[in-house]
């Protein structure tokens, strides 16, 4: 019987279209293979790292203690939170399928694979976990025995032997299997153009649930555990307290922000005011319930506490500065002068230099001696000599007196020279990328603009700045981010004499894993820390930002 021509070449477009897409899925696995071997691996490997006594070797299981012991009782609130958090974004992309009017069924339909998915992922990371440990152990294991050719590879093939490997890796492969098939069943029933889509967001759903039923547990598990030692100590523990009254102060501070949004969008006075009091009385409601955020930080490391408070000053004293000169020379250079071509690459040095280099310069540039360059302008004004990079007192508490506490005396004098240091080695490349948005930007407005007789200052408020703004977004998010990260600078140009006036949280983290008893798994739970308050911190900038950014 001869098979239908149509018939015939529908197969051999779905073959084609196979073939296709097996060949896009070959190119993009190595950046797939990297992205996790670089990317989400070291942040798993981190968290994992955090919940043990992790000296040189794996040690005992701590659960949150070393979150706790840096964070107190926050460290309960903020774990309670990322729980729910990962929760609600598993129901997004659920109602993300539930939305797919025409597809609803099909979208749905691929809940069972995710399922199957979700589960299969979990129980490769309780593999995993099970194993790093392990095989982390061979050179414990093998010392003091014969060094001989293949002993460290026997042994990493042994590890994969022992017996709670083998529990942990045959549910997996188990459960592999079954994700497998289902989803190739799926895959064939099912004739979507987006059921790749489909499939990705029901595996992550069912993987956001499961993730977040994890967390919820341990999380509290160990509330439970410090609830019952503090009774058993004759004291009280009021964690589920603080966890309602601080989650409550930030919801309603949330809301406040969203109705003073809505308010600003209102033409009536009396919706305005109306919307303005609101505002008000949420405000001060949230305050009330967040007053108990300093109680939860009772007992919390203090150098943590001023490490992030370094850090903010950090970010805050170098940031607005280095965007705002970087902006102001990108708008000179960007005129009709002789010799520009010469400035802009005389700017963009600093960014070029190695950081060995200049911080040397600098060093030398704000000695403590009054032989000092810095030191002999001031003394030209009758202003004594500063000890500068050795000075730790705080920049308020000099000229004030001793008055201001820890971070409120402001940031210490070897912290401004790192600050200036910093805004000088960046204001280049934030010119050169302002340079090129300037580019960007029609001149034909500019002409347009003269004729209805704007002036300078008007063509750069209303024409220049709003389309700027894509550009300015991407430096202030870099830059955010960098200062957060900042440590070369930091640790080169910092002193004994500055104590840790100068210590950001990665010079901390750094102190703490590279000591002669090295703490890792603190080390790397503080560094987990950080990577969430800068996570927060982008998405923050993105959502409030974001939607000011004019992209013509």
């Amino acid at each position: 019987m001869a098979v239908p021509i149509p018939h015939i070449r529908q197969q051999g477009r779905r073959q084609r279209l196979i073939r296709e897409n097996l060949m896009a899925y070959a190119f993009l696995a190595p950046a797939l293979i990297l992205l996790f071997v670089f990317g989400l691996f070291p942040v798993g490997f981190a968290f994992f790292v955090s919940l043990y006594r992790w000296r040189r070797f794996p040690g005992d299981y701590l659960g949150l203690s070393n979150y706790v012991q840096a964070l107190d009782n926050l460290a309960y609130v903020i774990f309670f939170w990322v729980a729910l958090a990962v929760l609600g974004y598993g129901f997004f992309l659920l109602w993300k399928l539930w939305h797919q009017k025409d597809e609803r069924l099909s979208a749905l339909a691929a809940m069972i694979p995710g399922i199957a998915n979700g589960s299969a992922v979990v129980l490769l990371i309780n593999w995993i976990a099970v194993l790093l440990p392990i095989i982390l152990n061979i050179p414990q294991r093998i010392r003091g025995q014969e060094r001989v050719p293949g002993l460290f590879t026997g042994q990493l093939a042994a590890s994969f032997q022992f017996p709670e490997a083998v529990a942990a890796g045959n549910p997996f492969l188990l459960a592999a299997i079954i994700a497998i098939i289902l989803s190739l069943i799926w895959w064939q029933r099912v004739r979507s153009e987006n059921r790749f889509a489909y499939l990705i967001q029901a595996s992550g759903a069912a993987l956001a649930a499961a993730i977040s039923t994890l967390i919820m547990q341990l999380t509290i598990n160990e509330i439970q555990a410090a609830v019952s030692t503090a009774q058993a100590n004759g004291e009280s523990l009021p964690i589920w307290s603080q966890i309602i009254f601080i989650s409550a102060g930030i919801g309603l501070i949330i809301a406040a922000y969203m109705i003073w949004q809505r308010a600003l969008k209102q033409h009536n006075d009396r919706r305005f005011g109306i919307g303005v009091l609101a505002v008000v009385l949420l405000v001060v409601g949230g305050y009330a319930l967040a007053v108990q955020l300093p109680q939860a930080l009772t007992n919390a490391d203090p150098e943590v506490l001023k490490g992030f408070g370094i850090t903010v000053l950090f970010a805050a004293g170098t940031v607005p500065f280095q965007l705002a000169i970087g902006l102001g020379l990108a708008y000179l250079l960007f005129q009709n002068i002789n010799g520009k071509a010469f400035f802009r690459i005389v700017y963009f040095m600093p960014y070029i230099m190695p950081f060995v280099a200049t911080s040397i310069v600098f060093e030398l540039i704000f000695s403590y001696r009054p032989a000092s360059l810095v030191n002999q302008v001031l003394g030209a004004f009758g202003i004594p000599a500063q000890k500068w990079l050795l000075e730790p007192t705080g920049i308020f508490n000099l000229l004030f007196g001793p008055q201001f506490p820890t971070i409120l005396g402001g940031p210490s004098l070897a912290l401004i020279v790192i600050m200036l240091y910093t805004t000088w080695t960046y204001i280049g490349y934030d010119a050169v990328v302002f340079l090129a948005g300037l580019g960007n930007v029609p001149p034909e407005l500019y002409e347009v603009a003269r004729i209805d007789g704007a002036n300078s200052w008007t063509l750069f408020r209303h024409i220049t700045l709003p389309l700027l703004s894509p550009t300015t977004f991407f430096l202030s998010l870099i830059a955010v981010i960098g200062t957060f990260q900042a440590f070369t600078q930091i640790w080169i140009m910092r002193t004994p004499a500055a104590q840790s006036s100068v210590d950001t949280m990665g010079v901390y983290i750094f102190r703490i894993v590279q000591n002669t008893d090295p703490n890792l798994g603190y080390g790397s739970a503080m560094a987990f820390v950080l990577f969430a308050v800068i996570l927060l911190l982008t998405i923050f900038q993105n959502r409030i930002m974001g939607s000011r950014v004019f992209y013509g």
